[in-house]
């Protein structure tokens, strides 16, 4: 293969995001095999020959499985909501096209181990697949990760995640898809929480072994929105139920011993994307803000108490991870650039023959930590264990 030709599935905002990255990534990293954007599909005919045509892409599909068919496209790029991701992955893998999903994995366990196990079977065919999340290739995170591999921080005993965002405070915002637990799976726990959770385990190495959990959904009834009903002339004083939550919060103990506590919601008013992290170990700290996505925080445990204090990396060094394809030092990236350097990681691993992570087994680990979340929410059980993979299986 010298060519790799791809075919995306979506065009919203995450169709968008993953179009740029796909026009951007051989322009800043020397890839050994040349991209190719094949076709763009989506069910709306004129906006998604609009969007072809606007982001780079050679041809239109308004069928997903056209996709699928076409001899002329080696890999397919899942951005639609998690209710289609189950059908379009397993048909792709079983056409023997590379995958790329986005996070979630899907909307249910079983969904997810169907499509681990596809992936895992496509594999030993040469097939490729990973989850799309994205945050991991932040340069300060994949940094904080190098950091706390080499042992700077000890032995970590801390996690604390926050993801905050306001976009559905209003009562009146309408009920968008991501509202509908038969589109979207869950609300802030799996369109936010997720991040979390993987990046707990890729910053840490340690997976969730058991929690407890209460999610909230504060605005039951929302305006029907036509995108979103499907009914004609609904007008806005009509209203439809919000089916998933609309806050998370849970703690947790890790395979290595550490505890850590999660927090998701879409109602904290003027936090737009506050992803943040922090790790506390036996020989430092490190504290992350994506609003702040090119610095990261790092205490030294075991420098002289006077001179002690947190001290800010600005993460825009060539050393550090990705920097050596972008700008010089001090000249920072922004969130388009994660989807770029995902898209670099995918492209290398396709070439090399080598696994690409996250995997879809990965994206599977997410899926029982967010499917424990909801049962420990749902029961009001003190404490849920997180089933590993032989208990599933």
């Amino acid at each position: 293969m010298s060519t790799l030709r791809i075919g995306l599935v979506g065009h919203g905002f995450m169709g968008r995001i993953h179009s740029h990255a796909w026009q951007t990534v051989s322009r800043a990293f020397d890839l050994p095999l040349d991209l190719e954007q094949t076709a763009l599909a989506g069910r709306d005919a004129d906006r998604v020959e609009r969007a072809a045509r606007s982001w780079g892409w050679a041809s239109a599909e308004t069928d997903w499985r056209r996709l699928v068919e076409r001899d002329d496209i080696d890999l397919i790029d899942i951005t639609t909501p998690g209710a289609l991701h189950v059908e379009i992955a397993l048909a792709a893998l079983a056409a023997g096209k590379h995958v790329l999903c986005e996070k979630p994995l899907a909307n249910t366990l079983a969904e997810a181990e169907r499509m681990t196990a596809a992936a895992e079977s496509a594999a030993r065919q040469g097939i490729r697949s990973m989850v799309g999340f994205n945050y991991r290739r932040t340069p300060a995170l994949s940094l904080a990760r190098d950091m706390v591999a080499e042992g700077r921080l000890g032995e970590i005993r801390h996690v604390r995640a926050l993801y905050l965002q306001d976009w559905i405070n209003d009562p009146d915002f309408p009920l968008v898809w991501r509202l509908r637990k038969e589109e979207a799976g869950s609300g802030a726990l799996g369109d936010l929480g997720a991040h979390l959770i993987d990046l707990a385990a890729f910053l840490t190495g340690q997976r969730i072994s058991g929690l407890s959990a209460l999610t909230r959904t504060f605005i039951d009834e929302r305006p029907l929105a036509a995108s979103s009903s499907g009914l004609a002339g609904v007008g806005q004083a009509e209203r439809g139920r919000v089916s998933v939550d609309d806050a998370a919060v849970f703690f947790a103990t890790c395979e290595g011993g550490a505890i850590a506590t999660f927090e998701a919601t879409r109602f904290a008013p003027g936090r737009k994307n506050a992803m943040r992290i922090e790790l506390n170990g036996s020989k430092g700290s490190v504290a992350f803000d994506f609003e702040s996505m090119n610095e990261l925080q790092y205490y030294d445990a075991t420098a002289v108490s006077t001179h002690a204090g947190f001290a800010r990396i600005l993460a825009t060094e060539p050393q550090h991870p990705y920097m050596e394809a972008w700008w010089p030092p001090g000249h920072g990236l922004g969130y388009d650039h994660t989807f770029t350097n995902q898209m670099r990681d995918l492209v290398m691993a396709i070439a090399s023959g080598e696994p690409p992570t996250p995997s879809f087994a990965d994206g599977l680990y997410v899926q029982r930590v967010l499917n424990a979340v909801e049962t420990s929410a749902q029961s009001g059980s003190a404490w849920e264990p997180v089933a590993n993979k032989e208990e599933t299986s």
